[in-house]
């Protein structure tokens, strides 16, 4: 089992807090960076975002 499966399986029913997570985290960087990197972090949140979701992104 692979630490992704793991890290999904602990997360299970709970994909709304682990986005809101992702969301302040990825904001938080934004912060600090001064929104140099805010491109890059947008999209680092959405694959990490479709990686908790159980259906594939469109």
């Amino acid at each position: 089992m692979s630490m992704l499966d793991k890290l999904k399986s602990l997360l299970k029913g709970h994909e709304d807090q682990a986005e809101k997570t992702v969301d302040k985290a990825g904001d938080t960087f934004d912060e600090r960076t001064q929104g140099k990197y805010s491109g890059q972090t947008d999209a680092a949140q959405e694959k990490l975002k479709d990686q908790f979701r159980d259906q594939p992104p469109q």
